[in-house]
């Protein structure tokens, strides 16, 4: 089974820079995207054979998430249950046989680190959460999670530390996530791998130079981890600030959209 996920920066805009030939081309089970700016009456999008989710932000132009699904979920859950932040579309779950996915958008804090309490606060909900949904099957989410966890990370990390992204505070909160029992897969595979990242400033020269962040993961519960076979970073696909991560795991029994439900 493989899961792609993407912070496409506006979906039309995305659609324009070739998001529609990498969609066909990584061929996945499921693809999650952030921060589609759109309402469903602005979607273009409806490759076949797909189950659109959609979960737009109240404001227009802002935020929101979509899975497209070719495999039949066995539930679909908006949101983590608090309106500031389902306003904003930030979290899809999808049920399946052996385990939950969750597409996630975090709350950015900007620049001036403004919205620092409310980030922290999303934090804690989605911990508490994402816990509970571990209680019934191990969980897999997915996405922007808008922090740099480490040093190996980020390129320049003596530089940003404190910036928007690489405070103590938002790396704090990633570390506490793991440590209550999530593997960060990618880095659970390729812990001594430098330069690896999914996000790069528009400022000229910064992709081509990778001075990048590595802010989009995929996480899973410890009891999925054998079932990991890989952790990509599509770094060579443009179209957004964030290039596409994808994951690779053993999934036996798949219900594909386009086959009759067998009970």
């Amino acid at each position: 089974m493989k899961i792609v996920s993407w912070n496409v920066a506006g979906i039309r805009a995305c659609l324009k820079k070739g998001l529609a030939d990498f969609f066909q081309n990584v061929d996945a089970d499921v693809f999650c995207m952030q921060e589609v700016k759109a309402t469903e009456d602005q979607f273009d999008f409806r490759p076949e054979g797909y189950q659109m989710y959609l979960y737009p932000a109240v404001r227009k132009g802002y935020s929101g998430t979509v899975v497209f699904s070719r495999v039949k979920p066995i539930s679909v859950t908006y949101g983590i249950g608090d309106s500031e932040y389902d306003d904003e579309g930030r979290n899809i779950t999808l049920e399946f046989d052996s385990f939950y996915l969750v597409n996630c958008y975090v709350p950015n804090v900007k620049r001036d680190l403004s919205r620092m309490e409310s980030r922290m606060r999303y934090e804690e909900l989605f911990l508490d959460y994402v816990k509970k949904l571990e209680k019934k099957k191990p969980v897999v989410f997915c996405g922007d999670m808008n922090v740099a966890h480490e040093e190996i990370d980020i390129k320049n990390a003596k530089s940003n530390i404190g910036n928007a992204g690489f405070t103590y505070e938002e790396r704090g909160k990633f570390s506490k996530l793991l440590e209550s029992g999530f593997v960060d897969t990618f880095r659970y595979l390729y812990p001594d791998t430098r330069d690896a990242y999914t996000w790069w400033s528009y400022m000229k020269g910064v992709r081509e130079r990778n001075i990048g962040w590595r802010i989009d993961y995929f996480v899973v519960s410890k009891s999925f981890v054998s079932r990991v076979e890989d952790s990509l970073i599509y770094k060579d696909i443009l179209g957004s600030d964030h290039c596409p991560i994808g994951l690779i795991v053993k999934e036996l029994s798949l219900i594909h959209i386009s086959e009759p439900t067998r009970h």
